[in-house]
């Protein structure tokens, strides 16, 4: 019992030690040029989405630029440097289907930690998990309500698409610690409680390819901003000098 005691003594200490040694990481992601356009969605396939949007014209989402240059949906995350266990959140992430599409479009969860599948359209929707690391697996849900799902190893990034509405994709980036965000809608991001050290930070989005930064994190805020560009779109040529 007393030892007991002295270990959970010792390890809370512990704790507070790294803690008191941590930094906050914040920046934004900026894109630079002209994205490419975003094209029409048509759900011709399925009169029920239809009907959910009736009247609406819905775009694609590949390159969410803001009127200040800040970039969404890219996945940041401390891709080296990070050592020791980091037992995963109780608190389920959520990907619900709702208004025929996946929402979030983009998001991070640890290594065991819960995600509830949520279908919040009262239509038939499927769950294509497609990794590589991972298991794949393909959930029907004909009904609106929720079903469980873990992964159980380190993959950036997963896709998940709906088979039936070819249109639905969200992409999942799971990780062995809690060092990751996905940008906002006007491009910025934060990473909180990261302990001092040197490490690599990762930029991902699914369009262009990832930036991979050398930061080094003292005790205290600390800003790291980045900057993609047309000329890092996947597929497309670059302009003629």
């Amino acid at each position: 019992m007393r030892f007991s005691m002295m270990k959970s003594v010792f390890l809370l200490g512990l704790a507070l030690a790294v803690s008191a040694h941590s930094g906050d990481i914040k920046g934004k992601v900026i894109f630079e040029g002209t994205p490419p356009p975003e094209q029409p969605i048509r759900m011709t396939g399925d009169p029920k989405c239809e009907m959910i949007h009736k009247g609406e014209t819905l775009m694609t989402t590949n390159f969410v630029v803001g009127p200040d240059k800040g970039l969404q949906w890219v996945f940041v995350y401390l891709k080296e440097g990070v050592s020791g266990e980091f037992p995963p959140p109780k608190e389920p992430v959520v990907l619900d289907q709702v208004g025929c599409h996946y929402v979030p479009h983009v998001f991070g969860i640890q290594v065991g930690q819960p995600l509830t599948l949520r279908n919040s359209d009262p239509l038939l929707h499927n769950v294509h998990i497609i990794p590589k690391e991972n298991k794949e697996a393909n959930i029907g849900m004909p009904l609106v309500g929720d079903l469980p799902h873990v992964f159980d190893k380190p993959e950036v990034m997963i896709t998940i698409k709906c088979d039936i509405h070819n249109w639905m994709y969200a992409f999942a980036g799971v990780m062995p610690h809690p060092f990751f965000a996905t940008t906002a809608p006007d491009g910025a991001f934060e990473i909180k409680n990261v302990p001092a050290g040197d490490y690599k930070i990762a930029f991902w989005h699914r369009r262009m390819a990832e930036q991979v930064l050398d930061i080094q994190v003292a005790e205290g805020p600390m800003e790291q901003n980045v900057t993609f560009n047309e000329s890092m779109i996947k597929g497309r040529k670059k302009k003629a000098e």
